[in-house]
């Protein structure tokens, strides 16, 4: 029986669009985030959207900055 080849799930030519639209889905949830921080008082906060937006936007950035790595050839 013969190994079979890794290959990754995603094309190669997908990695600097996927990077560019992950990081700046990232940074628009992350600037929501700050900008409900800064406009909203301490009482009318939820705890809850909070932690919503904040995992999304973290989730985002993660493979945002995992594709930035492999679309500039460091594979990790």
């Amino acid at each position: 029986m013969a190994a079979k080849a890794i290959s990754s799930p995603v094309p190669v030519e997908w990695y600097p669009t996927l990077a560019v639209v992950m990081v700046s889905v990232g940074l628009m949830l992350t600037a929501s985030f700050f900008i409900y921080e800064a406009t909203t008082s301490r009482r009318n906060r939820s705890l809850a959207k909070e932690m919503v937006t904040a995992s999304i936007a973290s989730v985002f950035l993660g493979f945002g900055s995992l594709f930035v790595l492999l679309a500039s050839g460091v594979y990790v």
